[in-house]
């Protein structure tokens, strides 16, 4: 073996050497500080970068706050599992974002860009009730284009909005409930393992994934999905001016295309993105205003979720407890407003 060739695989070992002890290091001294401030991640963060997460700077001048709908919708991963590219959805910040614009005699309205195959229930329906708050409070209008995707949560939202837009190769619709659970059972069997529930009720273990779910366990479930679709279907009644016996036509959880949505009242035009921004500046008066998109991490904080995300990857788990971890975790039984 050739001397360079020798030194470089001497390098890359010491590199990959003190990139784990940097990363198991940062993990732990992150988990030690949330267990410490028992408070969450992202606040423990914020407070280590001296940022709050209300201190969003707003324009001087005219704009219209946009929000990013992008990725599932959902409260933030506190975990921080993976590297931050600093485009997933952001719940809390965008309902701060909201709550700012609300005072901001500047703001003119709300563009939201959506791509999104939609998310929890929770979450979709705060963020449409912030919006719908926002235009009762200010007398603004809220816009919504779709690009690639804005499926079942992310059409919820939308339903805020006063006029929809979509690019042509949109898909949109898939308006619907869904409560996704896993049964591994039969694989405890085989390896040999059983779980074992002390319960004040026969149905304090709906959902679990040791059991097989009983009927009526089953229609309890069903149960909550069908309040929840009648309160979707309601929503995109309201938010589209449209009979509700029609919505329900249509809400059997398919996708739409651009086109086929637009024929059918779903949305209101097909356009480019920077089309339907001028059509939306020219109604405000001014062709060329500012769509604002606010600063959502210092630069600062980028880099430290980068070491954060290197050392949960380096830390990565067995296969038995990631196995173990997936049963307990993965598909938990939420209501989701999502496209699968």
């Amino acid at each position: 073996m050739k001397g360079k060739q020798l030194a470089g695989i001497i390098a890359a070992c010491l590199i990959l050497a003190v990139t784990g002890m940097i990363g198991i290091g940062a993990a732990v001294y992150k988990n030690k500080m949330v267990e410490k401030s028992g408070k969450k991640t992202e606040e423990v963060l914020d407070g280590f970068l001296g940022r709050s997460r209300k201190d969003i700077k707003l324009p001087a001048e005219e704009y219209i706050g946009q929000i990013d709908v992008v990725g599932t919708i959902q409260k933030e991963d506190q975990s921080i599992d993976g590297i931050s590219s600093g485009e997933e959805y952001r719940h809390d910040f965008y309902l701060d974002y909201i709550d700012s614009m609300i005072g901001s005699e500047q703001n003119k309205g709300i563009f939201l860009y959506v791509d999104s195959p939609g998310g929890t229930v929770y979450e979709s329906d705060e963020l449409y009730l912030k919006l719908m708050e926002y235009k009762e409070k200010t007398g603004r209008p809220v816009y919504a284009y779709f690009a690639s995707q804005a499926c079942s949560g992310a059409y919820y939202i939308s339903m805020a909005a006063d006029k929809i837009y979509a690019n042509r190769n949109s898909w949109t619709g898939s308006i619907g409930v869904i409560i996704s659970l896993m049964n591994y059972e039969d694989l405890m069997k085989k390896v040999g393992v059983s779980e074992i529930d002390i319960t004040s009720g026969k149905n304090k273990t709906i959902g679990s994934g040791a059991h097989e779910m009983t009927k009526e366990q089953k229609e309890i479930l069903q149960s909550l999905v069908d309040e929840s679709y009648e309160q979707f279907t309601g929503i995109v009644a309201e938010g589209r001016n449209m009979d509700i016996k029609t919505v329900r036509k249509l809400a059997d959880g398919r996708i739409y295309s651009a086109a086929q949505a637009r024929k059918l009242g779903l949305l209101d035009e097909v356009m480019g993105l920077e089309e339907a921004k001028a059509e939306i500046g020219t109604a405000l008066g001014s062709s060329k205003i500012r769509f604002f998109v606010p600063e959502k991490d210092t630069q600062l904080q980028f880099y430290f979720n980068q070491i954060l995300g290197a050392a949960g990857k380096l830390g990565r788990q067995s296969d038995i407890q990631a196995a173990r971890d997936l049963m307990e975790n993965d598909e938990s039984g939420v209501l989701m407003y999502y496209a699968k």
